[in-house]
């Protein structure tokens, strides 16, 4: 069986830029998924926003994330590539850290050179390990990954840009000792402008990952042909979802502050719009009752008869 590090290689192998959008969850993923890529990207910002209620700042803690990343990935049926943070501590907490990542079935992770508590890539006060350590934490990285699943791919990135006194040089510099040490994909963190951008794509001594943050941060709105042009091979929309919910469901619960009724016939009618079908076809109800026809006795079949409620799938 192909695993999805597998059909995430072959994927970047191709000569055509690999746009990923950020999905926070299961549903968001699946709502991706739905609409087709090539693979889908688990934010780390909107994995802690959503999952234990805080910001990107260190307080969701590594088997939250690889709970995350497991169940999204059973989920979709394409390669998820997650947000590893900072792999939770030194070289030998990265051993554990690729090693959960690996049994969760996801086909990338990213590490980052952050100090811990680390934080969003695109707010102030970052700070990063030494290069040493960093090159260290990669290395381990890279020892796993040929230990137990060589087609799991290790993506590095370095914070150096956006740290007091950072620059795109040692960023850079960070980045290619990443490669040497044995990652797949170098990312320079925080480009300020295009030029910036050119220069990563050009210098980075590997397939290059660009993180397309927009207003959140400090990444520039640039088009996907230009990435493509500049040498990039990966792009992620990190908070794509997490944006899209909030400002979503944020609209919907004013709508229903000032009239209930109307705002849930408005919700239910945006809904049916969609081309996902009902909430039960999407989420999954006609499988369950194609497994209950196949596995269970005829008689708990019975349930059915008379009861109330949508067809699930049902002949």
């Amino acid at each position: 069986m192909t695993t999805t590090g597998e059909t995430l290689r072959d994927r970047l192998a191709e000569d055509e830029l690999l746009v990923c959008p950020g999905v926070h969850d299961p549903l968001t993923a699946a709502v991706a998924d739905s609409v087709g890529f090539d693979a889908i990207y688990m934010t780390g910002y909107g994995t802690s926003l959503s999952k234990v209620g805080y910001p990107d700042a260190g307080f969701i803690t590594m088997p939250e994330m690889i709970e995350n990343a497991s169940t999204i990935q059973e989920r979709i049926g394409v390669p998820l590539i997650a947000d590893a943070d900072n792999g939770y501590g030194n070289a030998t907490n990265v051993v554990r850290t690729v090693r959960e990542y690996i049994k969760a079935g996801v086909g990338a992770i990213h590490i980052e050179d952050q100090t811990f508590p680390k934080r969003c890539g695109h707010t102030k006060g970052r700070q990063v390990v030494p290069k040493a350590e960093a090159v260290g934490k990669i290395e381990a990285a890279a020892d796993v990954r040929d230990e137990r699943d060589d087609s799991f791919v290790v993506i590095a990135r370095s914070d150096a840009r956006g740290t007091g006194g950072g620059s795109l040089a040692e960023a850079i510099d960070r980045v290619n000792a990443y490669l040497d040490a044995g990652a797949d994909v170098g990312f320079v963190e925080g480009p300020t402008d295009p030029a910036e951008l050119q220069r990563v794509g050009r210098e980075v001594d590997g397939p290059v990952l660009y993180n397309f943050v927009g207003d959140l941060g400090t990444s520039p709105y640039v088009a996907m042909e230009d990435l493509d042009a500049w040498g990039f091979d990966l792009v992620l929309f990190p908070i794509l979802s997490t944006l899209s919910t909030i400002a979503s469901v944020h609209a919907d619960m004013q709508a229903f502050a000032d009239d209930p009724g109307a705002a849930m016939r408005g919700v239910d009618d945006a809904f049916d719009a969609q081309s996902l079908g009902s909430l039960h076809d999407f989420s999954g109800f006609p499988e369950v009752v194609e497994w209950e026809e196949q596995y269970l006795p005829a008689e708990d079949r019975e349930k059915y008869e008379g009861s109330l409620g949508d067809e699930l799938g049902e002949e």
